[in-house]
């Protein structure tokens, strides 16, 4: 509910509340760049406050821990109210993971700490008074996700995939339509409502009827960016994640639901086709930083292009191919926070999926000759690992001192 980063923030701000079990009078957070980022802009849902310590001192002024990230689904007046007015400072630390936020609540005569890292909602430190009550690794995956699977999800590769897919067990298809019927709800409420920039409700002026594929392709498009401006927004919506990111679970659901059904495809085939585009999305997060300065709209795009192609009707050559021409395409859009203007990245990662689907289904794609892009997609995937860990490091500091310089 609402963007995953402030969710976090403020459910690490209710734990260490409710442990310190006294009325909390100040709050310290200390927290990386890119959690700061991905909360500055972002419109925090059912009330107009934003930022990450905003979203802390909501969790800790009544934040319901139960509620996991949806715990900014229920907001009451007092709890804006004493967000509003509780004293929050904020420490960047440099030497910490990019997916980490450690709150100190404080109260009379008491002390109590929250730390969340590695996921969105896994608790890896808890303290009350100086007495340790949980002690994790700072980086280690969550309970759902061992380092196992972790390391195989970043190697697989599209045929393994496509594999998998053909065979997937009924729990996963189950996943496949609750994601595609939750995300497709806030789209729906997205382009009947004006949010942010309206990126979706203006993209889909004139498109009417639906007649041809390419019509499809532009609807996909906007109801995706329709999502993305809702979400931004603060919209009260609960959205299906990727990767633990909302605008990547919008990106690899809405655009194959609209086109699936202008396909007229049966629910089975285009749940699978769903399942090929979310597990290549899971791939490329795992082989870079959850949070980074390479837009995530960008690399979820990636696995929307295969999702196309599996729509279409391609296999696994065609997967390549869409995959090395987004690569060749949009690698380099970068991250500059969670805000209005993802719903603009969507719709142009959307886009750009569509083009790399066709021109896939066409034999055409971008050779290893053009920049970084690979001999195939798993050497692709390799450079793109490199962009994002070696060559985008010091543009991601760049970014959030232009955004921390802009509230000076």
């Amino acid at each position: 509910m609402g963007c995953t980063e402030p969710a976090a923030s403020a459910l690490a701000g209710a734990k260490a509340s409710e442990l310190l079990g006294v009325p909390t009078l100040a709050l310290e957070v200390v927290t990386s760049r890119d959690m700061v980022k991905n909360a500055m802009g972002v419109g925090l849902p059912n009330c107009s406050l934003k930022g990450i310590q905003a979203a802390v001192a909501l969790g800790a002024c009544g934040g319901d821990t139960e509620a996991g990230l949806s715990i900014l689904s229920c907001l009451d007046e007092q709890q804006v109210r004493c967000a509003s007015s509780m004293p929050v400072s904020l420490t960047l630390d440099e030497e910490i993971p990019p997916l980490y936020i450690k709150v100190k609540a404080i109260g009379d005569g008491s002390s109590a700490v929250a730390i969340i890292s590695g996921e969105h909602d896994r608790f890896s430190y808890l303290e009350r008074d100086g007495e340790v009550l949980l002690d994790l690794p700072v980086d280690a995956c969550g309970s759902t996700l061992n380092k196992d699977d972790e390391q195989f999800i970043g190697t697989v590769s599209l045929a393994e995939i496509l594999a998998w897919v053909e065979t997937a067990p009924e729990e996963a298809l189950e996943l496949a339509r609750w994601a595609k019927e939750t995300n497709m709800a806030i789209a729906d409420h997205g382009m009947a409502h004006p949010y942010g920039l309206s990126v979706g409700k203006v993209a889909g002026q004139g498109i009417g009827n639906i007649e041809s594929l390419g019509q499809a392709f532009s609807w996909a498009s906007a109801m995706a960016a329709a999502a993305s401006d809702a979400r931004m927004a603060g919209c009260p919506l609960a959205v299906v994640i990727n990767s633990g990111s909302g605008n990547q679970g919008i990106t690899l659901t809405v655009p194959l639901a609209v086109v699936g059904s202008f396909l007229g495809v049966d629910d089975d085939a285009l749940h699978r086709s769903m399942l090929v585009s979310q597990l290549v999305g899971l791939s490329l997060t795992a082989r870079k930083n959850r949070l980074s300065a390479l837009c995530g709209a960008f690399t979820a795009a990636i696995g929307t292009a295969c999702g196309y192609v599996h729509l279409l009707g391609g296999g696994t050559e065609e997967m390549d191919r869409a995959f090395n021409t987004m690569v060749g395409n949009l690698t380099g859009i970068i991250c500059d926070g969670a805000k209005g203007t993802c719903a603009l990245k969507i719709h142009s990662c959307a886009d750009a999926a569509a083009l790399a689907a066709k021109l896939a289904m066409h034999g055409l794609a971008p050779s290893s000759e053009s920049g970084i892009v690979g001999r195939t997609s798993s050497e692709s995937r390799d450079f793109l690992e490199r962009i994002s860990r070696e060559g985008m490091e010091e543009v991601d500091k760049t970014i959030l001192a232009i955004m921390m310089g802009k509230h000076a």
